[in-house]
């Protein structure tokens, strides 16, 4: 049997695993819902619970990784008791790495397609509020530029994984990660320098818990832990695979803390970035999805040298959209390998006809589909393909690794603990507490966000009711 590739060193591992959290949802998702619920007060709340809630299950995937040396398609058959059936997870968790793209190479492409739009013809700097609206539901509206874009991120992302875990993942992710850090930090100077910055400055840097409360805490707490859970991208095996490239050298504890970490500076510096600029031209900094897509053109078109920086804003939304896209796309072109002992340029060629050919519905979900409303009017068919994912698989599938981890009927408590602590550096204490939280209150507040995003969707008066 060939050679397992591995990573040529421990800081790609951090940077392409940091790569597969810093998603454009938690980009763009973080700032707006800060500017929702209150600020400052909402990232503290938000950080308590990354602690508690996204880093040990983030742990738990590294362990099964790293504990089999393989991803997904063999991990569980690996380390799971002989006679029992954990391995089965492996289909659900692989139909949730193809869901995600099938929508997330549609959102991708529209990174793409604002940066050529900023960078290359250059008329959104001296539109107006209205022309600059029209311009997103245009592109929407465009069968062609949504499936094309879609096709580019698809090609593109997977002829990176083409090349090999190091020569092409670890290499790129590298650079990209680098640049994007560079591209985020020089367009937070710019924009805490603008006239009137300062005041959103106090808002994302000052805590305000009279602010927060207004907003509801029960719906600031639940917002809180979603965004904390879901910013891992935990779940479907995309972290997993990455632990299984790694050695032992360093303790998985440690590892899951410095992912954590460069997860939430990039989400706090695009917040740095957005909310200020917000402040600035007078821009309310919680409108959700369109705020990169129709507030923020808008200040980039006020901003002295805002074509500059708004090209450079959305590069660096390409660069977190490409990253993610690498990181998934590895996890589906390991399983085949692993599954069957294909080629990696055999499966890499293969998935570009089918993720191109399954994410047709989405790209076509804005114009020639968008007769289907799945939740009613105004939804589409990325909202079904993303509520699939967020709301039922990746919490779903991130209560089963924890469990999976802890109980006596899975791999078990010990060898978990065991393998997380292995190596230099940070270890999980053993204490009972955390024994006991790990694998009976963890799994209990996983389901608790999977039952109340259901409630959310399908019977928002009762939700409003409880939370609001």
């Amino acid at each position: 049997m060939k050679e397992r590739e591995n990573f040529a060193s421990r800081l790609g591992f951090i940077l392409i695993a940091a790569g597969c959290a810093i998603g454009i949802g938690n980009v763009w998702r973080f700032p707006f819902i800060t500017g929702q619920y209150g600020g400052a007060a909402f990232i503290l709340v938000y950080l308590f619970f990354l602690v508690i809630l996204g880093l040990p299950a983030l742990m738990a995937e590294f362990a099964v990784g790293r504990g089999s040396g393989r991803g997904i398609a063999k991990s569980f058959d690996i380390l799971q008791p002989q006679g029992t059936k954990w391995h089965w997870a492996k289909y659900p968790m692989i139909a949730g790495d193809y869901l995600l793209m099938m929508f997330y190479t549609t959102v991708s492409g529209w990174m793409f397609y604002y940066f050529y739009r900023m960078a290359f013809v250059g008329d959104l700097q001296s539109a107006t509020p209205d022309q600059i609206g029209a311009a997103f539901g245009g592109m929407l509206g465009s069968a062609p530029t949504q499936v094309g874009g879609m096709i580019v991120a698809t090609v593109l992302g997977l002829g990176i994984v083409s090349l090999g875990l190091q020569k092409g993942v670890e290499r790129i992710t590298k650079w990209m990660m680098s640049l994007l850090f560079f591209i985020m930090i020089a367009l937070a100077i710019r924009v805490i320098t603008l006239p009137g910055a300062a005041e959103g400055l106090k808002f994302y840097l000052l805590p305000d818990f009279g602010r927060m409360a207004e907003q509801g805490i029960g719906a600031v707490v639940f917002a809180a832990m979603g965004q904390a859970f879901f910013t891992l991208s935990i779940g479907i095996g995309s972290m997993s695979i990455f632990g299984s490239y790694i050695n032992k050298k360093h303790s998985l504890t440690k590892e899951a803390v410095n992912v954590c970490v460069l997860d939430t500076v990039v989400a706090f510096l695009a917040g740095l970035i957005i909310i200020p600029a917000c402040f600035a031209f007078n821009l309310a900094p919680g409108q959700g999805p369109g705020l990169v897509f129709v507030t923020l053109p808008n200040v980039f078109a006020q901003m002295p040298a805002g074509r500059i920086c708004g090209a450079a804003f959305f590069l660096f939304l390409s660069f977190a959209a490409l990253s993610t896209l690498v990181a998934v796309f590895e996890n589906i072109v390991a399983f085949w390998m692993d599954l069957k002992g294909f080629a990696r340029k055999k499966v890499v060629a293969a998935n570009i006809v089918a993720i191109i050919i399954l994410s047709l519905p989405c790209a076509l979900g804005f114009n020639v589909l968008a007769g289907f409303t799945p939740f009613g009017e105004g939804s589409c068919v990325l909202d079904l393909e993303d509520f699939l994912v967020s709301n039922t698989l990746l919490p779903l599938g991130s209560m089963f690794f924890v469990l999976f981890c802890n109980i006596r009927y899975g791999w078990g408590q010990e060898k978990f603990f065991n393998e997380v602590n292995t190596g230099d550096g940070m270890k999980l204490p053993m204490n009972k507490a955390l024994r006991f939280y790990i694998k009976w209150i963890l799994p209990l507040i996983v389901l608790f966000i999977f039952a109340v995003g259901y409630i959310q969707k399908f019977a928002p008066d009762f939700y409003n009711k409880i939370f609001g």
